[in-house]
């Protein structure tokens, strides 16, 4: 892996692997799987609430996910994942059933573009990496991390260009090799995850005299009274994000067949085209983050991103659409590491999966009524409308974040001073 260096810690590059062979799969069900509903004559109505039903069961499991793994480690969260990704993928190869497409959409995250994380389950993998990361170095690894789910990405979304190629007499017969491969890249992490030790917080109960559990209960709780509010203002911040996100998506690959006729392999090209840039804007990312500070780099790569959606929907040709949906999604998608190693930064280990957990909750939400929405107004052929809905939601929130967080570059040190 190129730009990797030799200071990262092995268990860290561990599950920098398990993203980069996850996310070949989620890639390939980022094109195919509205698509699939589609040649299943799903309607957008359907398609969108689907999709909105694993916003909404996703949000719950994110937030038990993130309270049980502080607790009970966050090493059988990630197997139990890995598991039912690797049960519904191998099931959904075998029938088309709706129920089971359900499962494995609203449980597992099917079609939602996760960059190779761990969907409801990611909370425990982002405390995970963490672990192994000093504050000062996250922004430049969880940049990475993001880098490397995205080309693998961009990896999956030419296998999810294979239905194109495959003239079977039904969609099963066209999708099932998209099927079979995520099984046999989520086998791959289930024996990765295997060889990583589980460490846990130390131990509160070692015997302390009574004076000192006074002074440590009082410190405890001015300490949690800080995490939480900052914890509650990322969540507030996070709600116009997530609502913008859920708008378009997981319907991209859709809108782009109603709107221009393109092809499973023309979105495909796109999409593989749009995760490789994005996974090289997320290591500039890192290094911006480095030099202006991590929020900043977050609010002006989201205000270009944000002007590039809004030209997007005006777009009269798919060629056109593509190039500004390629540099809209390197762009703003790029800070997602940056993002993430701003809320694991917030709170302290023992309480990081809850961090995370709020984070990634704050956004699933809100995002799980995107598609619903979306799905309507595609039915109802408003095309453009949630397109432009997303650019404005996102670039309010742009100035809010830097508006809320600008204060953290000032408060973070930097690789350089900080002492390890």
């Amino acid at each position: 892996m190129i730009g990797i260096k030799n200071n990262i810690h092995p268990i860290a590059m561990q599950l920098m692997w398990i993203r980069g062979l996850r996310s070949i799969g989620q890639g390939a069900m980022v094109v195919d799987l509205t698509l699939y509903l589609q040649d299943l004559h799903w309607s957008g109505v359907a398609i969108g609430g689907v999709t909105s039903g694993a916003g909404i069961m996703g949000a719950m499991l994110i937030l038990m996910v993130g309270l049980l793994s502080d607790r009970m480690g966050r090493k059988p969260f990630l197997l139990i994942y890995e598991v039912l990704t690797l049960m519904c993928s191998l099931a959904a190869s075998v029938t088309s059933a709706a129920l089971l497409l359900m499962v494995a959409i609203v449980i597992v995250g099917f079609g939602r573009g996760q960059s190779g994380a761990a969907g409801p389950f990611s909370p425990a993998e982002q405390a995970l990496l963490a672990q192994y990361v000093s504050q000062s170095d996250r922004g430049r690894v969880f940049s990475l991390n993001n880098a490397i789910g995205f080309i693998g990405m961009a990896i999956g979304s030419i296998v999810g260009g294979l239905p194109d190629l495959i003239h079977g007499s039904s969609p099963l017969e066209n999708y099932r090799p998209v099927f079979l491969t995520i099984a046999v890249f989520s086998l791959l992490c289930i024996l990765i995850i295997l060889r990583i030790p589980e460490v846990k917080n130390r131990s509160a109960n070692e015997p302390i005299h009574e004076e000192q559990a006074r002074t440590e209960a009082q410190q405890e709780k001015q300490v949690r009274k800080k995490e939480n509010h900052a914890l509650t203002v990322l969540a507030l911040v996070n709600v116009l994000n997530g609502l913008a996100v859920g708008l378009t998506g997981p319907m991209m690959a859709y809108w782009f067949r109603l709107r221009y006729g393109a092809s499973t392999g023309a979105i495909g090209a796109t999409l593989s085209i749009s995760f490789l840039l994005t996974g090289i804007f997320s290591i500039l990312s890192g290094r911006i983050a480095a030099r202006m500070g991590m929020v900043k780099s977050v609010t002006w790569m989201r205000i270009i991103g944000s002007i590039c959606m809004l030209a997007l929907a005006f777009m009269p040709t798919f060629t056109l659409a593509s190039l500004f949906f390629i540099l809209r999604n390197a762009i703003n998608r790029a800070t997602q590491g940056n993002r993430n190693a701003l809320s694991a930064s917030l709170t302290r280990d023992k309480r990081r999966g809850l961090a995370t957990s709020i984070n990634a909750l704050s956004m699933r939400l809100p995002s799980s009524i995107g598609p619903t929405i979306s799905g309507y107004l595609f039915d109802a052929d408003l095309l453009s409308l949630p397109l432009i809905l997303t650019a404005v939601l996102q670039l309010a929130n742009a100035g809010l974040y830097q508006w809320v967080f600008g204060r953290w570059d000032q408060q973070t040190p930097s690789p350089s001073h900080e002492k390890e």
